[in-house]
């Protein structure tokens, strides 16, 4: 046995992209500190390259926003790529995305730019082995946690994770391993979406006018996105400009600041807030908007808890068992 069989297997980061970040499920249970959920910014996608590894659900991956992401690999193992197209390559052969493959010691993995979608999601048998902080080792920049640092940092060349050993024999087959995502679970990301929400009708809501006038027409998403919110574009709505006593607030919950342009919070956001609410986006409804680039065409729907409640639940049991 060399001294290099001793060596737990790693992943060498080249080029880390645009931004390319650690993510587990999220880091629940602290929001009354102040510490947000984060976890990947397209869940399903991410739960879906956990299931093909057959990893538990919670597994860190690598979150790649917009590509440019490229990597080595020191030992034999197996990965799965979901998501955004952003064009990977093994060894400069294409790959496609939605499907798992096996990897060989000094194979190296790229991702280009964005054709479809934002973020893609790299996952590996077994999950990286990374040192959770406060229960999660989601990165969340703003907060300085997480990332395998701890410090909230975004990975950078140089810097290597390390994955567990894999049985070489399984990958000479798929194995236990489904190679591809069933195709009806396989989103599109196309330039025109709907997203159902929950209406907000209570006091700290916008009143019925303003709920009509909002599902009435239709918005773009603006440049100004990231890991905590989504602005969006269009006709704005009537608005006093008063702010509301500031309350708990959760991820695709739908905020209505003093110029009327909604916002639409995401998995970085923060956990107390004092715009009036439009209401909350369906859960499952997040992930497809955290894929829209600028300029894709948003319309809302209204819908009622009791529309959601089955529909979560089957997808819960599913890709969280």
């Amino acid at each position: 046995m060399s001294l290099d069989d001793l060596l737990p297997p790693t992943l060498q980061i080249v080029k880390p992209g645009v931004i390319s970040l650690l993510q587990d499920y999220g880091r629940y249970g602290m929001q009354h500190y102040g510490i947000t959920n984060s976890g990947p910014m397209d869940e399903h996608a991410y739960l879906w390259a956990n299931r093909l590894l057959q990893n538990n659900f919670n597994a860190p991956q690598i979150e790649i926003c917009l590509g440019g992401f490229e990597a080595r690999f020191t030992k034999p193992t197996r990965i799965a790529i979901c998501g955004a197209h952003l064009h990977p390559t093994l060894n400069h052969k294409p790959l496609k995305t939605w499907h798992s493959y096996a990897i060989k010691a000094g194979d190296v993995l790229r991702f280009g730019g964005a054709h479809h979608g934002l973020y893609a999601y790299l996952a590996i048998a077994g999950g990286f082995d990374v040192k959770p902080q406060l229960s999660s080792c989601s990165t969340v920049m703003r907060e300085y946690l997480g990332g395998i640092h701890q410090n909230g940092e975004k990975l950078v060349a140089g810097d290597s994770l390390d994955y567990p050993h894999y049985n070489e024999r399984h990958i000479k087959g798929t194995g236990p391993f489904s190679t591809v995502v069933p195709e009806a679970y396989i989103p599109s990301y196309p330039d025109k979406i709907s997203i159902r929400f929950i209406p907000n009708y209570s006091e700290n809501g916008c009143g019925e006018a303003i709920l009509n006038k909002f599902t009435q027409q239709s918005y773009r998403v603006s440049n100004e996105i990231n890991r905590m919110g989504y602005r969006l574009k269009g006709e704005a709505l009537p608005h006093d400009g008063k702010s509301i006593i500031s309350q708990g607030i959760s991820t695709g919950f739908i905020q209505l600041p003093k110029d009327g342009q909604p916002i639409v919070l995401m998995k970085d956001r923060q956990t107390i807030g004092g715009y009036p609410l439009l209401g909350c986006v369906a859960h499952l409804d997040v992930a497809k908007l955290s894929q829209s680039k600028p300029g894709v065409e948003v319309e809302f729907v209204k819908v009622g808890i009791a529309d959601l409640e089955g529909e979560l639940g089957e997808y819960s049991g599913f890709l969280l068992s």
